[in-house]
Protein backbone atom coordinates (compact mmCIF):
# COMPACT_ATOMS: atom_id res chain seq x y z
CA UNK A 1 0.00 0.00 0.00
CA UNK A 2 1.24 3.18 -1.07
CA UNK A 3 1.08 6.80 0.71
CA UNK A 4 -2.28 7.71 -1.45
CA UNK A 5 -3.66 4.27 -0.77
CA UNK A 6 -3.01 5.02 2.88
CA UNK A 7 -4.68 8.33 2.93
CA UNK A 8 -7.75 6.91 0.71
CA UNK A 9 -7.98 4.52 3.45
CA UNK A 10 -8.09 6.85 6.34
CA UNK A 11 -9.90 9.12 4.35
CA UNK A 12 -12.93 6.41 5.15
CA UNK A 13 -12.15 6.53 8.97
CA UNK A 14 -11.32 10.74 9.53
CA UNK A 15 -12.26 14.07 8.08
CA UNK A 16 -9.97 15.96 5.34
CA UNK A 17 -8.79 18.15 8.38
CA UNK A 18 -7.62 15.60 10.66
CA UNK A 19 -5.95 13.60 7.66
CA UNK A 20 -3.97 16.41 7.23
CA UNK A 21 -2.82 16.94 10.71
CA UNK A 22 -1.93 13.54 10.76
CA UNK A 23 -0.05 13.35 7.67
CA UNK A 24 3.44 12.33 9.68
CA UNK A 25 1.51 9.51 11.60
CA UNK A 26 0.92 8.55 8.40
CA UNK A 27 3.59 8.51 7.02
CA UNK A 28 4.95 6.16 10.04
CA UNK A 29 2.05 4.52 10.12
CA UNK A 30 2.72 2.78 6.63
CA UNK A 31 6.16 2.44 7.04
CA UNK A 32 5.52 0.19 9.83
CA UNK A 33 2.79 -1.90 8.17
CA UNK A 34 6.19 -2.02 5.71
CA UNK A 35 8.16 -3.62 8.32
CA UNK A 36 4.80 -6.30 9.12
CA UNK A 37 4.90 -7.13 5.56
CA UNK A 38 8.57 -7.85 5.65
CA UNK A 39 7.81 -10.18 8.13
CA UNK A 40 5.25 -11.58 6.10
CA UNK A 41 7.39 -12.38 3.76
CA UNK A 42 10.18 -13.78 6.10
CA UNK A 43 7.88 -16.47 7.60
CA UNK A 44 6.19 -17.22 3.92
CA UNK A 45 10.06 -17.93 2.69
CA UNK A 46 10.84 -20.32 5.92
CA UNK A 47 7.37 -22.13 4.96
CA UNK A 48 8.38 -22.47 1.34
CA UNK A 49 11.51 -23.87 2.25
CA UNK A 50 10.33 -25.98 4.55
CA UNK A 51 7.73 -27.26 1.79
CA UNK A 52 10.14 -28.20 -0.75
CA UNK A 53 12.66 -29.73 1.63
CA UNK A 54 9.44 -31.80 2.89
CA UNK A 55 8.46 -32.68 -0.35
CA UNK A 56 11.94 -34.33 -1.37
CA UNK A 57 11.73 -36.50 1.82
CA UNK A 58 7.90 -37.32 2.06
CA UNK A 59 7.66 -37.20 -1.24
CA UNK A 60 4.51 -34.70 -1.48
CA UNK A 61 4.08 -31.63 -0.34
CA UNK A 62 2.41 -31.02 2.84
CA UNK A 63 1.38 -27.45 2.13
CA UNK A 64 -1.38 -26.82 0.29
CA UNK A 65 -1.59 -23.05 0.09
CA UNK A 66 -0.32 -20.54 2.08
CA UNK A 67 -2.52 -16.59 2.69
CA UNK A 68 -1.71 -13.65 4.13
CA UNK A 69 -3.24 -10.14 5.58
CA UNK A 70 -2.47 -7.58 7.25
CA UNK A 71 -4.96 -5.78 9.60
CA UNK A 72 -6.80 -2.57 7.71
CA UNK A 73 -6.37 0.92 9.63
CA UNK A 74 -9.75 0.40 10.57
CA UNK A 75 -9.68 -3.11 12.14
CA UNK A 76 -6.23 -1.73 14.11
CA UNK A 77 -8.09 0.95 15.41
CA UNK A 78 -11.30 -1.23 16.65
CA UNK A 79 -9.07 -3.46 18.06
CA UNK A 80 -6.82 -0.57 20.19
CA UNK A 81 -10.43 0.55 21.14
CA UNK A 82 -11.28 -2.81 22.74
CA UNK A 83 -8.01 -2.93 24.64
CA UNK A 84 -8.80 0.68 25.63
CA UNK A 85 -5.67 1.92 24.23
CA UNK A 86 -4.60 5.09 21.90
CA UNK A 87 -4.57 4.59 18.55
CA UNK A 88 -0.63 5.09 18.25
CA UNK A 89 2.75 3.87 16.66
CA UNK A 90 3.73 2.61 19.78
CA UNK A 91 0.59 0.99 21.05
CA UNK A 92 0.17 -0.77 17.75
CA UNK A 93 4.10 -2.75 18.20
CA UNK A 94 3.05 -3.43 21.61
CA UNK A 95 -0.44 -4.50 22.04
CA UNK A 96 -1.18 -5.79 18.98
CA UNK A 97 0.25 -9.67 17.85
CA UNK A 98 -2.00 -9.97 14.48
CA UNK A 99 -1.30 -7.40 12.52
CA UNK A 100 0.43 -9.25 10.10
CA UNK A 101 -1.11 -12.72 9.97
CA UNK A 102 -0.30 -15.74 7.95
CA UNK A 103 -2.57 -18.81 7.15
CA UNK A 104 -0.85 -22.17 6.06
CA UNK A 105 -3.16 -24.82 4.77
CA UNK A 106 -1.90 -28.63 5.27
CA UNK A 107 -2.71 -31.82 3.56
CA UNK A 108 -2.92 -33.40 7.04
CA UNK A 109 -3.31 -33.12 10.68
CA UNK A 110 -0.09 -34.17 11.13
CA UNK A 111 2.02 -31.93 8.54
CA UNK A 112 0.46 -29.03 10.73
CA UNK A 113 2.63 -29.86 13.85
CA UNK A 114 5.19 -31.21 11.64
CA UNK A 115 5.65 -27.68 10.36
CA UNK A 116 5.12 -26.30 13.30
CA UNK A 117 7.79 -27.32 15.25
CA UNK A 118 9.89 -27.17 12.30
CA UNK A 119 9.71 -23.33 11.51
CA UNK A 120 9.91 -23.20 16.33
CA UNK A 121 13.45 -25.06 16.19
CA UNK A 122 14.50 -22.41 14.17
CA UNK A 123 16.80 -20.15 16.15
CA UNK A 124 15.61 -16.85 14.71
CA UNK A 125 12.10 -17.69 15.87
CA UNK A 126 10.54 -16.75 19.25
CA UNK A 127 7.67 -18.34 20.36
CA UNK A 128 5.59 -15.96 22.35
CA UNK A 129 2.05 -17.97 22.83
CA UNK A 130 0.33 -20.74 21.52
CA UNK A 131 -2.70 -21.83 21.07
CA UNK A 132 -4.04 -25.51 19.81
CA UNK A 133 -7.34 -25.10 19.00
CA UNK A 134 -7.35 -28.55 17.11
CA UNK A 135 -6.56 -30.51 20.29
CA UNK A 136 -8.91 -28.16 22.18
CA UNK A 137 -11.28 -26.97 19.48
CA UNK A 138 -13.52 -23.48 20.44
CA UNK A 139 -17.32 -24.29 21.42
CA UNK A 140 -18.30 -23.87 18.25
CA UNK A 141 -16.08 -26.52 16.34
CA UNK A 142 -13.61 -24.22 15.18
CA UNK A 143 -10.15 -26.43 14.47
CA UNK A 144 -6.65 -24.60 14.12
CA UNK A 145 -3.24 -24.26 15.39
CA UNK A 146 -2.39 -20.55 16.42
CA UNK A 147 0.91 -19.31 17.25
CA UNK A 148 2.32 -15.57 18.09
CA UNK A 149 5.86 -15.42 17.04
CA UNK A 150 8.52 -12.92 16.77
CA UNK A 151 10.56 -13.04 13.14
CA UNK A 152 13.71 -10.73 12.66
CA UNK A 153 13.82 -8.42 9.52
CA UNK A 154 17.02 -6.90 8.12
CA UNK A 155 16.55 -3.36 7.09
CA UNK A 156 19.54 -1.56 5.39
CA UNK A 157 21.16 -0.18 9.11
CA UNK A 158 19.13 -2.03 11.51
CA UNK A 159 17.48 -5.55 12.97
CA UNK A 160 13.97 -5.08 13.41
CA UNK A 161 11.59 -8.53 15.52
CA UNK A 162 8.17 -8.01 14.47
CA UNK A 163 5.21 -10.25 15.22
CA UNK A 164 2.99 -11.86 13.33
CA UNK A 165 0.27 -14.85 14.08
CA UNK A 166 0.33 -17.96 12.13
CA UNK A 167 -2.43 -20.49 11.62
CA UNK A 168 -1.84 -23.77 10.67
CA UNK A 169 -4.81 -25.95 9.39
CA UNK A 170 -5.83 -28.73 7.15
CA UNK A 171 -8.17 -28.50 4.21
CA UNK A 172 -11.12 -29.64 5.88
CA UNK A 173 -10.61 -26.87 8.71
CA UNK A 174 -10.24 -24.28 6.40
CA UNK A 175 -13.24 -25.16 4.07
CA UNK A 176 -15.30 -25.30 7.79
CA UNK A 177 -13.73 -22.02 9.15
CA UNK A 178 -14.26 -20.13 5.46
CA UNK A 179 -17.87 -21.51 5.17
CA UNK A 180 -18.75 -20.66 8.85
CA UNK A 181 -17.36 -17.18 8.32
CA UNK A 182 -19.86 -16.82 5.23
CA UNK A 183 -23.08 -18.22 6.85
CA UNK A 184 -22.35 -16.42 10.25
CA UNK A 185 -21.87 -12.95 9.53
CA UNK A 186 -24.18 -12.60 6.96
CA UNK A 187 -25.67 -9.35 7.78
CA UNK A 188 -30.02 -9.11 8.57
CA UNK A 189 -29.85 -12.60 9.14
CA UNK A 190 -30.61 -13.61 12.58
CA UNK A 191 -28.44 -17.27 13.29
CA UNK A 192 -30.63 -18.89 15.14
CA UNK A 193 -29.10 -22.10 17.79
CA UNK A 194 -30.46 -24.61 15.60
CA UNK A 195 -27.86 -23.42 12.91
CA UNK A 196 -25.42 -23.42 15.28
CA UNK A 197 -26.09 -26.79 16.29
CA UNK A 198 -25.41 -27.61 12.73
CA UNK A 199 -22.37 -26.04 11.98
CA UNK A 200 -21.12 -27.46 15.26
CA UNK A 201 -21.89 -31.28 13.70
CA UNK A 202 -20.29 -30.19 10.24
CA UNK A 203 -17.14 -29.81 12.30
CA UNK A 204 -17.13 -32.82 13.90
CA UNK A 205 -17.53 -34.40 10.12
CA UNK A 206 -15.28 -32.50 9.46
CA UNK A 207 -12.57 -33.57 12.36
CA UNK A 208 -13.40 -37.23 11.26
CA UNK A 209 -12.43 -36.67 8.15
CA UNK A 210 -9.22 -35.20 8.93
CA UNK A 211 -8.87 -38.53 11.23
CA UNK A 212 -9.77 -40.86 8.78
CA UNK A 213 -7.45 -39.20 5.91
CA UNK A 214 -4.78 -39.13 8.66
CA UNK A 215 -5.20 -42.70 9.01
CA UNK A 216 -4.95 -43.71 5.05
CA UNK A 217 -1.86 -41.35 4.96
CA UNK A 218 -0.25 -43.45 7.72
CA UNK A 219 -1.44 -47.24 5.74
CA UNK A 220 0.54 -45.40 2.91
CA UNK A 221 3.74 -44.37 5.10
CA UNK A 222 3.88 -41.39 3.64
Amino acid sequence: MNDNNSQKSFSLLFDEDKIKASTPFIHEYEKLMAYYRCAIMEIETKFNVLNQEFSLRYDRNPISSIKSRLKTPRSVIEKLERLDKAFTIENIESYLNDVAGIRVVCSFPNDVYLLANALLGQDDITLIREKDYIKNPKDNGYRSLHLIVTVPIFLASEKRLMKAEIQLRTIAMDVWASLEHQLKYKKDIPFTSDMENELLYCAKLSSELDTRMDNLRKLTNN
